[in-house]
């Protein structure tokens, strides 16, 4: 039922448009995060050219020219893909990074990825943060702990001394 909302969804709206979760009774819809769209290169402004490959992947990556060169001739940026063995997905494998490159080099800040990893490095500090939260938690708690040691107050169930000797495992 989900996966069908879910295709209804961005079939009606886009596929960047909106999401939608749903969970338990309620519907929650949030918008997607908007990129700005890839740039359109020349076909005229790229040379592409077919290498043979290197590397792991044995003699059928070696002896075939399935890698691909692009060299973008107004600005001389080259890009080179061999992430399969297939030309095709190479071809627009190539494309997409160069088309990547050439969007940092004129947009700087405003590009996708630095859009992008900006977004990923603000999750991984919200994470960090969360952690160092959690675990400080964990600290003062372990200072109560520590405070009832030294007042000598007795384990409710076994009416024995309460005593921290540091080789409990925590």
């Amino acid at each position: 039922m989900l996966l069908y909302r879910a295709v209804i969804l961005r079939s009606i709206l886009g596929t960047n448009v909106a999401r939608q979760i749903t969970a338990g009774s309620g519907t929650i819809r949030r918008l997607a995060a908007q990129l700005p769209p890839r740039i359109v290169i020349n076909e005229d402004d790229i040379e592409e050219s077919f290498l043979k490959g290197s590397g792991p992947g044995g003699q059928k990556i070696n002896k075939t020219s399935s890698a691909v060169q692009l060299k973008h001739i107004p600005t001389g940026m080259v890009v080179k893909s061999q992430a399969t063995r297939s030309r095709s997905q190479n071809r627009s494998i190539a494309r997409r990074l160069l088309a990547d490159k050439l969007e940092d080099a004129e947009k700087g800040s405003e590009s996708r990825t630095a859009l992008k990893s900006e977004v990923k490095r603000k999750k991984k500090a919200s994470k960090a943060k969360k952690a160092r939260r959690k675990y400080r938690a964990l600290e003062d708690g372990n200072d109560q702990v520590e405070v009832l040691a030294s007042r000598g107050t007795t384990d409710e169930k076994n009416e024995t001394p309460f005593k921290d000797d540091g080789k409990s495992k925590a």
